[in-house]
């Protein structure tokens, strides 16, 4: 018999799927931000900005270093996946929200992910509600 997935495991999925679109060398990240009422109103993944040069094609100067993980990300021109998913989403959209990610957030998304006024981060090792 099967068995539906849980709705974690369903958008979780769907941010693997985003993640692929990625274009780090290092690292493929995905995002996706779903309303309360289980819709998603927006996807994102790691990737430089439109029009500029990408990390594939050897335009970031951290993936073309030898810089450990975890580290020289003042040099990555890549926009986080979360990052993208909240830019491309209304405020009333994130008001609420659940972001599910294809692995936990930096700093700076977190800070970006509380301010815009996510409720619950989701990613395949652990979860955090805010409010």
């Amino acid at each position: 018999m099967h068995e539906r997935p849980s709705w974690d495991d369903y958008f979780g999925g769907i941010a693997k799927a985003v993640a692929a679109r990625g274009d780090c060398h290092r690292s493929k990240v995905g995002a996706v931000l779903v309303g309360a009422d289980r819709r998603i109103r927006s996807t994102g993944y790691n990737g430089s900005p439109p029009g500029q040069p990408s990390c594939l094609a050897g335009g970031c100067p951290r993936c073309n270093s030898d810089q450990p993980s975890g580290s020289g990300y003042e040099d990555c021109i890549e926009t986080h996946a979360e990052a993208n998913a909240l830019l491309y989403a209304s405020w009333e959209d994130c008001q609420g929200s659940t972001i599910h990610i294809t692995r936990a957030a930096c700093k700076d998304c977190t800070k970006l992910i509380r301010a815009a006024g996510v409720r619950r981060v989701v990613w395949p090792e652990g979860e955090v509600v805010y409010w």
